[in-house]
């Protein structure tokens, strides 16, 4: 049985700044949801939503360095 040899796919980062501004987008509106159903949920569900968004934060943070990186990457290969 002959084996299969694995070929890599090219990096491809052509539309990485794209995909990661519509993950910044969802990021957003999961956190805007959030928010409105913590209005009415009890207390510990509403610590819990809060904890949730406070690391949806962090989460934005990282997308957007990483946004600043593939932008920059793609300045330096044009």
């Amino acid at each position: 049985m002959a084996e299969k040899q694995q070929r890599s796919n090219p990096d491809d980062r052509s539309d990485n700044v794209e995909k990661l501004q519509v993950m910044v987008q969802n990021t957003i509106e999961n956190m805007q949801e959030a928010e409105e159903t913590m209005q009415v949920s009890n207390d510990k569900d509403r610590a819990d939503i809060e904890a949730k968004n406070e690391r949806r934060r962090d989460s934005l943070d990282a997308f957007r360095n990483e946004i600043k990186d593939e932008a920059n990457f793609s300045n330096e290969s044009e």
